[in-house]
């Protein structure tokens, strides 16, 4: 009889460790947020890593203009957070999310208005943000935020 832990371990070993390096943008006295980079097609992005959003979204007006007016769909779904109680979601295809070296093909996601988040990040000296990776992704990669070593680990198949 195979042992489980054994049966684990052949599992974790055709799995691969993603590395993603991210930067800590400090806020207030104390916080921080941590960023990442990512391509969208392979387009430079900057993209928040948020525990608390419960899905990956995307700024409208900045996925607009990487993809064009035509990438996105009105959807009926009112998206509540981000310091709002309702916004308008837009639905958008994005052909390729390169996160480090995982790429996420032909995959669904929603736009919304971040322009209040990217108005509060330019008033602290920030640079606007295109998207925040949320609990979908973080949670289907099974996500390790390491402060300490300043990277964020996603384990895929």
């Amino acid at each position: 009889m195979v042992s489980p832990f054994l049966l684990y371990l052949v599992g974790m070993s055709r799995k691969k460790i993603h590395r993603i390096p991210i930067r800590l943008f400090k806020i207030e006295q104390n916080g921080c947020h941590p960023l990442v980079s990512a391509r969208i097609n392979g387009k430079r992005i900057r993209m928040v890593i948020d525990t608390g959003a419960s899905q990956t979204v995307f700024d409208h007006e900045r996925i607009e203009q990487i993809l064009g007016k035509d990438s996105m769909e009105k959807i009926k779904v009112l998206s509540a957070g981000l310091g709002t109680s309702k916004m308008k979601s837009m639905l958008v295809r994005i052909e390729k999310l390169q996160l480090g070296d995982l790429v996420f093909k032909n995959s669904g996601f929603v736009a919304l208005d971040l322009s209040h988040v990217n108005k509060s990040y330019e008033m602290m000296g920030m640079k606007p943000i295109d998207g925040v990776i949320g609990g979908d992704i973080l949670k289907r990669t099974k996500a390790v935020i390491d402060y300490g070593k300043k990277e964020m680990k996603l384990i895929s198949d």
